[in-house]
């Protein structure tokens, strides 16, 4: 069974940044585009960003663009969300997810395009 595993979260101030890491098992993680969606209290689920298989292609929701990176490596099954100048407004669950029939050198950013997802990990963003 594949397993997607969020860490990384916590509490930091405005202007802070969060490294999110998510180790994938039990999948040939080159395979699978992934990406990093978020859910805030109250609200619905949102896409953040998303990495190709091999990483050439990068897609990002304009609210996180320029601020955020996602990155991938292949070699230890892990994708990344560097997260810089943090927001209160970033506060929120995040979650990885991975796509199996993710197109070569194409991101995935419909979620109801992703097949696994991880538990989360919690972002709080104090002002």
């Amino acid at each position: 069974q594949v397993q997607l595993v969020e860490s990384g979260g916590g509490l930091v101030q405005a202007g802070g940044s969060l490294r999110l890491s998510c180790a994938a098992s039990r999948i040939t993680f080159s395979n699978y585009g992934m990406g990093w969606f978020r859910q805030a209290p109250g609200k619905e689920r949102e896409f953040v960003a998303a990495i190709s298989r091999s990483g050439s292609s990068t897609c990002y929701a304009d609210s996180v663009k320029g601020r955020f990176t996602i990155s991938r490596d292949n070699a230890k099954n892990t994708v990344y969300l560097e997260m810089n100048s943090l927001k209160p407004e970033d506060t929120a669950v995040y979650y990885c997810a991975a796509d199996v029939l993710s197109k070569w050198g194409q991101c995935t950013v419909k979620e109801s395009e992703y097949d696994y997802w991880g538990r989360g990990t919690q972002v709080t963003v104090s002002s």
